[in-house]
């Protein structure tokens, strides 16, 4: 069972919560019990779990992204310039492995699933695999 998300992102960085979306899907499906696989299919996007309770927490892990790979830095090389948005979907990851009990995601209380746009605003996709028990 997989299926591929579109979503359009709005803003140069931003992580979306896609956990909603899953989850929909996961109902849809039936399933009870098993894994999904989340995989961004692209270079300068990935997919994370994380705190999903205080918008801040977002909004500093930009932040602090930023810090480590500026968007501009003299020594770059990569012609289409978004070397940074390279490097941060490397660091947080492409794809994340999650578990399906009782027809649900298994998060924690505080925890979402997040489509990281590193290079938008753009029109940006998602795969889906989920492995029923």
């Amino acid at each position: 069972m997989q299926k591929t998300f579109t979503l359009t992102t709005h803003r140069h960085t931003d992580m979306i919560d896609i956990t909603i979306q899953l989850e929909q899907w996961i109902h849809e499906l039936k399933v009870i019990n098993g894994m999904m696989v989340v995989s961004s299919l692209h270079t300068t996007a990935g997919i994370t779990v994380n705190e999903n309770a205080d918008p801040d927490v977002k909004t500093d892990m930009l932040m602090r992204l930023d810090e480590i790979y500026p968007w501009e830095h003299a020594e770059d090389r990569h012609m289409e310039g978004n070397t940074a948005a390279h490097l941060k979907t490397s660091t947080v990851g492409h794809a994340q492995t999650l578990i399906i009990q009782d027809g649900k995601l298994v998060l924690g209380t505080w925890q979402g699933v997040y489509f990281c746009e590193f290079d938008g605003p753009r029109k940006r996709k998602f795969h889906a695999m989920v492995i029923p028990e």
